[in-house]
């Protein structure tokens, strides 16, 4: 059996053939110092030898893990250094696998609930996934969205009760409409001195009253508790408000009061000012820290 014939080294072409990378990548190596210049041959053209070839493959299986070029280059000079890159990449991999966790458990609830309801954090999805069709609308979605990035999914849970209290009381959810359509109403031509402003904010105030004791009678609370209790058991609860903690990728977290100055609301003069009457209604029946605002 003869051998073929066996160079004592290869043109850049070769090497990247062998290595399984290209004569562009090889060249790159060069420039940023990974891989020594090797020798030139008669004609001037790169040539590649044993060691060289190894030190390429070492790359391309490194590169391949996902170690970045420059900690491949500061794992050559230091054997301790691809120690450190292992861990920051496996870190880093642990992340991404989270993250791609969570998008895949997202789009399961999407097309189980059917709605957009199934992009709500897990919590307040099941707080509300047996309403019937058509009792949660549109609007209401909206709100749950802005409560969970405000106060996380927590407080959006505990903002649903409304919903609930709504779907089960067919009277209040009318009254809540004939409401939101008056809210809708003070524009830009009414003015903040209206006296229909304070007549429409007592009426919310009562509405909201007889909303908070219809959450009372429904037992929505006590059934909150329990919901939790399960997300509890199953770690859900912790992962959703790790998740509502955690900063975003390039965007820093935001406390609830950066979150609501964040937000923005095309409220006409009158309409702030039929907002600030009703903070003041609401404080003063001492319900403000159980009823949800109804701002937005």
């Amino acid at each position: 059996m003869h051998l073929p014939a066996i160079p004592r080294s290869v043109k850049i072409g070769d090497a990247a053939a062998f290595t399984g990378t290209t004569p562009r990548a090889i060249r790159h190596y060069h420039a940023i110092g990974l891989l020594p210049e090797p020798e030139r041959g008669a004609d001037n053209r790169r040539r590649y030898g044993y060691d060289d070839m190894v030190r390429l493959l070492w790359i391309r299986k490194m590169a391949d893990a996902g170690i970045p070029l420059d900690d491949i280059r500061t794992a050559f000079a230091d054997a301790d250094g691809i120690e450190d890159s292992l861990a920051r990449l496996e870190e880093s991999l642990a992340a991404k696998a989270a993250t791609i966790e969570g998008q895949q458990a997202a789009i399961h609830r999407l097309r189980e609930t059917g709605s957009p309801l199934g992009l709500l954090s897990p919590l307040v999805a099941d707080r509300l996934r047996h309403l019937p069709p058509g009792a949660l609308r549109s609007s209401d979605l909206d709100a749950l969205l802005v409560f969970e990035r405000i106060v996380g999914p927590l407080g959006a849970a505990i903002a649903a009760n409304r919903f609930l209290a709504l779907a089960a009381r067919p009277g209040l959810r009318a009254e809540e409409d004939r409401l939101a359509q008056a809210e809708a109403a003070l524009d830009d031509t009414v003015s903040p001195d209206d006296p229909r402003i304070d007549v429409l904010a007592a009426q919310r105030s009562t509405h909201e009253s007889a909303l908070y004791s219809a959450i009372k009678e429904e037992c929505l609370e006590e059934a909150l508790d329990t919901l939790l209790e399960e997300h509890a058991e199953t770690g859900d609860e912790e992962e959703d408000r790790a998740e509502s903690a955690e900063e975003e990728e390039g965007e820093p977290a935001m406390s609830t009061m950066e979150a609501i100055g964040k937000m923005p609301y095309d409220f006409s003069p009158a309409r702030i000012r039929y907002e600030e009457r009703l903070a003041e209604l609401m404080h003063s029946t001492d319900q403000s820290d159980d009823i949800p605002s109804q701002a937005g």
